[in-house]
């Protein structure tokens, strides 16, 4: 019998000496997700059992080859609702919050009639599920391209009434030319030659089309940027997360064609750029 106190330094120590940024925080989840508590229940935990003990262990050891934690515990928390994630789907990531609070926000701002949102590149289908979540008559639509993205995603909007598509965001929504309020996207954004400095979590689990987007990482957001066109009503808005490094050069690409007005970037929690919105000037 091993106290929890005692298993979770242990844990700690182990993670923090694989790499792992948040030892700490990840040895207690893994262990809460041993023992079915939460994690602010682990102090009144009791010692562990050996076979918790040995469960524990095992989900320890493959945390510490950079497996993500959310595929160890199968879901992943995002604002106010709880995500099945796994293999094959990008792992949702807390600065993405910021952005799907600003479609949130956005969506509310409609007045009078029910407001239209897109989810572009929906993946997990995180966005999505928060916007239909905190504004329950929105209608919302979604479309992943990624055939096991989209098994998932069906997985966490199923009965939601969100509409999910699978296909390409260049041709998403013919049908609804024109007459979306906000068009929200988390498109793939590292540029090919970053591989190396990407995260093993995400490098060697993420699906890589979730990832990469060309030489300079923008090629999606071009794409982006030609769809919300088309889809946006007159004075719609889109929302886009980018790569910190890409402060000015992810609003440049709508910038630069003049068909946007206020084009800004906001910054994370961090201070670092996180995501562009947009307003259709036509």
């Amino acid at each position: 019998m091993t106290e929890v106190r005692v298993a979770l330094a242990a844990a700690a120590t182990t993670l923090e000496a694989a790499g792992v940024d948040s030892p700490v925080n990840d040895a207690e989840w893994l262990l809460a997700h041993v023992l079915g508590t939460g994690r602010g229940s682990l102090a009144l935990a009791p010692a562990l059992t050996p076979d918790q003990e040995q469960a524990y262990d095992a989900l320890v050891q493959r945390r510490a080859t950079r497996e993500p934690l959310q595929h160890l515990t199968g879901t992943a928390g995002f604002r106010y609702v709880e995500l099945a994630v796994g293999p094959g789907v990008f792992t949702p990531r807390p600065e993405t919050e910021l952005l799907a609070g600003w479609a949130i926000e956005a969506a509310r701002a409609v007045t009078g009639r029910a407001p239209v949102v897109v989810d572009l590149c929906t993946g997990s289908g995180a966005i999505a599920r928060s916007i239909v979540d905190e504004v329950p008559q929105a209608q919302v639509h979604a479309v992943e391209l990624d055939p096991s993205a989209h098994r998932w995603a069906q997985q966490n909007l199923d009965g939601t009434g969100v509409d999910l598509c699978q296909g390409d965001m260049a041709q998403a929504f013919p049908e609804l030319d024109g007459t979306v309020d906000v068009v929200v996207c988390n498109p793939p954004y590292i540029p090919l030659e970053a591989w190396e400095s990407v995260a093993p979590e995400a490098r060697d689990h993420d699906p890589h089309l979730a990832l990469f987007s060309g030489d300079d990482g923008l090629v999606a957001m071009r794409v982006l940027e030609q769809v919300a066109t088309r889809l946006l009503r007159s004075g719609g808005v889109v929302g886009a997360e980018h790569a910190d490094l890409q402060g000015e050069s992810a609003p440049g690409v709508f910038a630069a064609t003049g068909r946007w007005a206020d084009v800004r970037d906001h910054r994370d929690l961090a201070g670092r750029p996180r995501y562009l919105t947009a307003r259709l000037a036509r």
